[in-house]
């Protein structure tokens, strides 16, 4: 494997090798020895550095005079070498940032990643957001937005969105000015911005020049309503992020907010492998490629090697805060929420299902049945598919009721079900974990007694509409969840989802009929 007695007590880096002589893992440490060593000691390694562990063959170093030193060469040898088992720092969501291209007469336009030239700003969580802005700045500034200057003014000049600088209608001077106010609304500088605005202003009516001060208090009054749809309650004369995260089934699911100057700039989400060092290594490789604010809120100290190397990349003091309490523990719960919300809002949701019916197993696969007709006429029905808490389209399907007249429910339930898992059984499909049937006591009988002809026994339940009551098999009882249960809540999400499904199909089938 390798000799751990070699190694020196200095800072540096460690790199383990497998079988065929590829880096699979690049580790840093404050004593090379004293850190290599606990690999081999530990008997209490979770299960992805155990792996890690048997599939190391060889071992190089690295010695550095520090332990800044070694941060800075890991993250180079990462980004060099690509390790399987180191974090792969990739954001769980692709958000656009604006660019301000290079060029002579520089266009704002969207953009997918940081890649060309010119300057980005961003990413922006919002899509919506983005393009108000992006559409703003277009407008109000009236630049160009041809990907090539020709000879001729396009449409948009004709009706005013655009200065023409391909005809020379704007010099090179006065389109330069517009771009530095673009710079300005985009840092979030709007004060600054429409106070150099409002001296502009003052100016052109001080000469008689009326027309362009008009202009300018029309410009002014946009940047004020884009400042008005930024601002947060917040303010604050510096930048800030905010790292939060939660660790499960070997996993860190964190999350990243900037704040600037009181302003929500951007959400990042990453989910990467569990670690011991993931946090040093996250903010390592983070701030390695994105700015350091002046303030850092997290919810664990930082080693002081990190706050220098922080220091050091942004060139002035760095606060990292770790809050108990107050407004700062308020914004870390923030995001401890989001991570909820956006990561495990749909777990969370089975699982609670599972324990509220006491199911042995969560729920993956839940199929939803119901019956749609008007005055027993159209009678149709639906089966909607959630997966993981989320609705499968894929695999939703309906039934046009064939063997049942007029008004039934009972019997339609039961066409329909034994329908589905009739097939299901014959072509060897994938059974659901459980079945929710729109209804009462009577439609869960009359699906209950079509499993039993196929010999199926799959967890079935119903709800009904007038009290929201869970009728469970064996249970003499209704099971009456409270209204603020999460169990409740998804079971009534997937009824509904399967309710409109149905109606969709009834009413595509009235509208055939009528026109034929």
């Amino acid at each position: 494997m390798f000799d751990v007695k070699s190694l020196p007590t200095e800072p540096g880096c460690y790199l383990f090798k497998d079988k065929n002589d590829k880096i699979i893992y690049v580790g840093k440490a404050k004593n090379l020895k004293k850190r290599v060593k606990s690999y081999v000691q530990k008997n209490d390694l979770d299960a992805k550095t155990q792996c890690l562990i048997e599939r190391v063959e060889s071992l190089e170093y690295i010695a550095t005079d520090n332990e800044v030193e070694a941060f800075i060469l890991e993250n180079i040898l990462v980004k060099e070498h690509q390790p399987k088992y180191n974090i792969d720092l990739k954001d769980a969501k692709s958000y656009a940032f604006i660019q301000l291209t290079d060029e002579e007469f520089p266009r704002v336009l969207l953009a997918r990643n940081k890649t060309g030239k010119g300057k980005f700003y961003g990413p922006f969580v919002s899509a919506q957001e983005r393009d108000y802005i992006l559409y703003f700045l277009r407008k109000t500034f009236a630049l160009r937005t041809c990907k090539k200057m020709l000879k001729k003014p396009c449409l948009r000049h004709h009706i005013d969105l655009c200065d023409a600088p391909c005809i020379g209608l704007i010099k090179k001077e006065d389109y330069n000015k517009k771009i530095e106010k673009v710079k300005l609304a985009l840092s979030g500088n709007a004060n600054k911005l429409i106070k150099q605005m409002q001296n502009e202003m003052k100016t052109h009516s001080g000469r008689s020049q009326f027309e362009q001060a008009l202009k300018i208090r029309d410009e002014i009054a946009a940047i004020e309503k884009l400042s008005e749809h930024q601002n947060m309650q917040r303010q604050k004369q510096y930048d800030e992020d905010i790292i939060n995260y939660k660790i499960r089934d070997g996993k860190v699911y964190l999350m990243l907010f900037n704040i600037y100057k009181g302003l929500l700039s951007n959400k990042n989400e990453f989910v990467f492998d569990y670690n011991d060092d993931f946090l040093e290594e996250f903010i390592i490789q983070y701030y390695s490629e994105n700015p350091v604010p002046k303030e850092i809120i997290t919810p664990g100290k930082m080693s002081g090697s990190i706050v220098f190397f922080l220091q050091t990349k942004k060139g002035k003091k760095v606060k990292i805060t770790n809050p108990q309490r107050g407004a700062k523990k308020q914004l870390l719960d923030l995001v401890e929420k989001n991570i909820e919300i956006t990561f495990f809002a749909d777990t969370d949701k089975v699982d609670a299902l599972k324990l509220k019916i006491k199911l042995n197993e969560a729920p993956v696969v839940i199929e939803c049945f119901d019956i749609s007709h008007l005055s027993g006429t159209s009678t149709v029905g639906s089966m909607v598919q959630f997966r993981n808490g989320k609705p499968d389209k894929n695999n939703y399907r309906r039934f046009r009721i064939r063997t049942v007249e007029g008004i039934d429910d009972f019997a339609s339930i039961a066409e329909v079900v034994g329908r589905r898992y009739t097939r299901l059984k014959n072509e060897d499909g994938e059974l659901p974990d459980l079945i929710i049937i729109d209804g009462g006591r009577g439609q869960l009988n009359f699906a209950m007694q079509e499993l039993e002809k196929l010999n199926l026994k799959i967890p079935i339940i119903s709800i009904a509409k007038r009290s929201e009551e869970i009728y469970v098999p064996g249970m003499v009882h209704p099971l009456k969840l409270a209204q603020t249960e999460k169990a409740l809540h998804f079971i009534q999400e997937i009824r509904d989802e399967a309710h409109r499904f149905a109606i969709k199909y009834n009413r595509l089938l009235r509208k055939k009929e009528l026109i034929s």
